[in-house]
């Protein structure tokens, strides 16, 4: 028995004496920096900045706490402060690929699109099989209207990507944005495929059936986008737009009104209405 627990006390000894040894590797800043790390990923955002402000004010120079500091900014919605936070990461390290591609989603964020692609060619540049850079840039390409170069980007995504269910959804968008609702369809077929519980899908291939005038299919797709996402309100839209053409006026204004509590403006979507009912 003694000599049982004289072996357990021994390997309790070496396991303390590995954490010991791992711990004094390490400098306080990056203590501090992997404390941040882990709190970011447990979702604890303003825990984790206060981790990333010590390791920052023990390493001003540590280019990598600026980055992870700038990505929970922009998790919290804090776009600007990201920015500054990515522009200093990328001062201390021009080849910061990743910053590059953070700081043009902040960009996109910001509605400032043409620094976005800046910022993403220069991430493409440095590491030219960085999906989510093009993901990125096709986003930015597709809100500034220029449709085809939003797809050369997205077609690139989904190559070095094939999983990727959101590049499917945007590319979809797209497609209905040029008018090829069949295309659209196979798109957002692949990325509810991929992501059963994506609203957006839904919702986007809801407005291509709709477009195409399957209203009862477009009314399935957007039932189940509000069941996925209560507060998406476009998906009301639609859906209203849809049983105004079936002639179910009461729906319709249950939808209508939806969207109006959730920001849409009240006299755009009754003028809308009106020019439906009067193409029935």
């Amino acid at each position: 028995m003694r000599m049982k627990l004289y072996i357990l006390a021994v390997l309790l000894l070496a396991a303390a004496t590995l954490m010991l040894s791992a711990c004094i590797g390490l400098s306080e800043a990056e203590q501090h920096f992997n404390a941040g790390v882990e709190l970011y990923e447990q979702g604890q955002l303003n825990e984790a900045i206060e981790e990333f402000n010590k390791a920052i004010e023990l390493d001003p120079e540590m280019a990598v706490a600026y980055y992870n500091r700038g990505a929970a900014y922009g998790e919290l919605g804090e776009l600007e402060r990201a920015v500054e936070d990515f522009d200093e990461a990328i001062r201390l390290d021009p080849q910061y690929a990743t910053a590059y591609n953070n700081r043009g989603h902040a960009y996109i964020g910001l509605g400032e699109f043409e620094r976005a692609i800046e910022d993403l060619d220069e991430a493409i540049r440095l590491d030219p099989q960085f999906a989510n850079a093009y993901y990125e840039r096709g986003l930015a390409y597709a809100l500034l209207g220029e449709l085809e170069r939003a797809i050369e980007d997205l077609d690139e995504a989904i190559r070095l990507n094939p999983q990727d269910a959101g590049a499917y959804n945007n590319r979809g968008f797209a497609y209905i944005d040029l008018g090829e609702f069949e295309r659209a369809i196979e798109d957002l077929d692949e990325a509810i495929h991929l992501d059963p519980q994506f609203a957006m899908a839904y919702s986007n291939r809801g407005l291509a059936y709709f477009m195409l005038g399957e209203f009862e299919r477009a009314i399935e797709d957007l039932d189940e986008a509000i069941h996925l996402a209560p507060q998406l309100a476009m998906a009301y839209v639609v859906r209203a737009m849809a049983y105004t053409l079936l002639n179910m006026d009461a729906a319709a204004q249950q939808d209508i009104d939806r969207a109006i509590e959730l920001g849409f403006d009240r006299a755009l979507l009754e003028q809308l209405i009106e020019e439906l009912k009067q193409q029935r």
